[in-house]
């Protein structure tokens, strides 16, 4: 056997004598309790089944569990045995059994798996602490929060806290400021603004997921952080318009200050003063890519990009060009379409 298989299945062992301790701290499903929901590496899986929790063990659907973590699955439907092979861990276990063996080895589960709902359900803990992840309960949450082995993939970019919660008036954990060029794990997406995340040396805690503070991007958390720029952009309709408006005031916008002043207070992201300075910004998208918070530009007064709009989502623009209207929302409809120029994807 060599080396590093005889480290995990050491390291494997001491994961289960510790699983079912704190699997206990998972409290009991009442009835009208929310459900519980599962990250993996920050994002949030979205199993077949409800998860279940039994007697302090969660269990969830065999199939969305293993393939989430990177393990192939085969399963015998005559013996109800399921065999998950990642990288050279074998794992194969038959529903119902108490037991499960890991390559050579035999192992306890704190609850047997079972059918429900035409589902085959397996401890998450067990499971996923067998292909080499971490498992930690959120009480508060309700969360289960499984942490590959990977590496700490994320680089900090620009000098960050570490907060004890996602809020900016939080307190520091540990007096921890993660200069540029740092690592961390990120377990979670705490809403479109906050990254739970682990250190390299082992904290854990919460840093800002502006796009200026580390290089962490996924779909779901651009799709967030689009959608706060138009939760926070709603808040000035029906400002007045005014060509030429000041950035450093609230009470007028012109096209290119409103959107300067959506992204700068809400992702602190600095774009230029103008429309045809801010199309050189991000990446050029097509139409058909178009997701929430990116921008688009048009002709306008003689010139061949003079306004800009921010793309809302289901074919609706959030912009600013008419002293009767000031900030509002209308359709992306053929009219502004003949003037369209170019998108851009900003974040």
């Amino acid at each position: 056997m060599t080396t590093s298989r005889i480290a995990l299945l050491s390291l494997l062992g001491l994961a289960l004598l510790s699983s079912s301790v704190q699997a206990e701290a998972a409290p009991q499903p009442e009835q009208g309790s929310k459900p519980i929901s599962i990250y993996l590496d920050g994002q949030q899986l979205q199993p077949e089944a409800p998860p279940l929790n039994i007697s302090g063990t969660v269990l969830v659907p065999v199939r969305d569990l293993f393939e989430a973590q990177g393990a192939s699955l085969t399963w015998n439907n005559t013996s109800k045995t399921l065999t998950a092979v990642k990288g050279s861990t074998t794992l194969t276990y038959t529903i119902g059994s108490a037991i499960a063996r890991l390559n050579e080895r035999t192992l306890d589960l704190p609850v047997p798996g079972q059918l429900s709902q035409g589902y085959s359900m397996v401890p998450l803990r067990f499971v996923s602490e067998a292909l080499g992840s971490t498992v930690t309960w959120q009480s508060a949450a309700g969360s289960v929060i499984i942490s590959s082995a990977a590496a700490h993939e994320t680089s900090v970019t620009w000098g960050v806290n570490l907060r004890s919660l996602p809020d900016s008036d939080s307190e520091t954990a540990n007096q921890k400021l993660l200069p540029a060029g740092s690592k961390v794990h990120v377990l979670r997406e705490a809403g479109a603004l906050w990254l739970e995340v682990q250190t390299e040396d082992h904290l854990t805690g919460y840093v800002s997921a502006k796009p200026k503070y580390t290089d962490y991007r996924s779909n779901s958390l651009l799709q967030k952080q689009g959608e706060a720029l138009i939760t926070y952009g709603k808040k000035y309709l029906n400002t007045p318009y005014e060509f030429g408006a000041s950035p450093d005031q609230t009470d007028t916008f012109d096209c290119s200050s409103f959107v300067k002043r959506v992204f700068g207070d809400t992702l602190s992201v600095d774009l230029p003063r103008v429309s045809y300075d801010q199309a050189l910004e991000g990446r050029e998208i097509s139409l058909d890519e178009l997701r929430t918070g990116d921008l688009l530009f048009f002709t306008a007064r003689g010139l061949d990009i003079g306004h800009v709009a921010i793309y809302a989502g289901n074919n609706r623009l959030l912009h600013t060009y008419s002293k009767e209207q000031g900030v509002h929302m209308e359709d992306f409809s053929s009219q502004w379409k003949k003037r369209f120029v170019t998108a851009r994807r900003i974040l």
